[in-house]
């Protein structure tokens, strides 16, 4: 019998993030070894309220890299040179207006091989107390870099330029003998404040002041099109505030994994030599890299689409008695599902996976679901899939 690995954080954070219940509420411990949600006997696609991006099943992803190829044939990398993932490359660093952009496996690695490259001979790196880089990314800077990650905004969904300079004051006034500080991380939109987009403005006056004091300044835009879907401000706008950006490929763009690290060639030139030192350089990327390069080509298009849908199908469920659906202070294409006591969570779930294929996941500690929208509201007409939750709803009362 297989050893199940998964830490209690981590089945505390799947659950958090509604995600250790899907599509039939089952238990987090399944989420490592048991989850295939393999919906290929559905007749609908999949309509989820859960992730940021499309669920593909196995044979799904499979079909699409197919359907993909057969349109234009998917050209080969061979170890990240040429091909979809040289494609990729070049048409990220125009989006984000950089001189150059690189592949890297995960976002864990564009995050931590950049602050190291960033931060040169500095020990201190600077980072939101919420973001992934503090929280998700095992002590990375600290084991493998040697760089000590001060933390930023205890309790806020982010910092302002305020929080910043008197974390600055107090460890330059604070130790005898000081070490430098090198690099400021912001991540945006926030995941763990449910995607909120920090204001522009408020990244303006923090890279500013960065800038005039010497600090370089990395994003983590992890998801960075939705908060750009949302705010209106272009990625571009974005990455201009910053010397690095790194921007997810699976989150949203629907591959099966990779990052895009995009930044000035003097440090992503360094780059192909620290991804192989660490071990993250791989014979072939395009079977990951044709996939992102699919669905970057009009993400622009498709998420005012996706939005429009998102509140016509809102805008009726919150019609509906018993249903509250509510917009996040700052917010992007998370929002917050309450229901009254009447409907039954459970069976409302059950009923819309198994009847509809439609996703959700479950309630916090507060009785608050996360309704995260995505591009497969395209999937279908926002009045089936409100007429699908009527159905569900109907059998959910208690």
């Amino acid at each position: 019998m297989k050893k199940n690995t998964t830490t209690p954080q981590r089945r505390n954070f799947l659950k958090n993030l509604g995600l250790s219940t899907l599509p039939v509420l089952l238990p987090a411990a399944s989420m490592a070894s048991e989850l295939t949600w393999d919906t290929s006997n559905q007749q609908q696609v999949p309509v989820n309220f859960i992730f940021d991006g499309l669920w593909f099943s196995p044979q799904a992803y499979l079909d699409k890299l197919q359907a993909i190829n057969q349109k234009q044939a998917i050209a080969p990398d061979y170890y990240g040179n040429g091909g979809a993932t040289q494609k990729l490359e070049t048409a990220f660093a125009k989006i984000t207006g950089k001189e150059k952009a690189i592949f890297l496996p995960t976002g864990t690695m564009a995050n931590q091989l950049v602050i190291k490259l960033l931060n040169g001979n500095n020990t201190k790196v600077l980072v939101p107390e919420n973001s992934h880089v503090f929280r998700d990314e095992a002590d990375a800077a600290q084991e493998v870099h040697g760089k000590r990650l001060v933390p930023v905004g205890k309790g806020k969904p982010f910092f302002e330029l305020q929080d910043l300079k008197q974390t600055i004051r107090y460890y330059n006034e604070g130790e005898v003998f000081r070490s430098g500080i090198g690099t400021v991380v912001i991540e945006c939109p926030v995941r763990r404040a449910d995607g909120a987009a920090i204001p522009f403005n408020t990244l303006k006056a923090i890279t500013n002041y960065c800038r005039e004091k010497g600090y370089k300044t990395h994003l983590d835009g992890a998801r960075i099109h939705l908060a750009s879907a949302y705010t209106g401000v272009s990625v571009a706008k974005y990455a201009s505030l910053f010397d690095t950006v790194y921007i997810s490929l699976y989150k949203y763009l629907n591959a099966s994994s990779g990052a895009i690290l995009c930044g000035k060639a003097e440090v992503i030139d360094q780059l192909t030599h620290q991804i192989k030192v660490y071990g993250g350089t791989a014979f072939q990327t395009w079977n990951a890299t044709a996939m992102a390069l699919h669905y970057l080509e009009g993400i622009e298009d498709r998420w005012k689409k996706v939005k429009v849908n998102a509140a016509q199908v809102m805008s009726s469920l919150n019609k509906l008695e018993g249903v509250q659906i509510n917009k996040l202070t700052n917010g992007t294409n998370i929002y917050h599902l309450k229901l009254d006591k009447t409907i039954d969570l459970k069976v409302l779930a059950n009923t819309l996976f198994k009847g509809h294929n439609i996703w959700l996941g479950r309630a916090n500690k507060e009785g608050i679901v996360k309704f995260t929208i995505n591009e497969s509201l395209l999937q279908r007409t926002p009045q089936k899939i409100v007429d699908a939750w009527k159905q569900a709803l109907g059998k959910a009362k208690k």
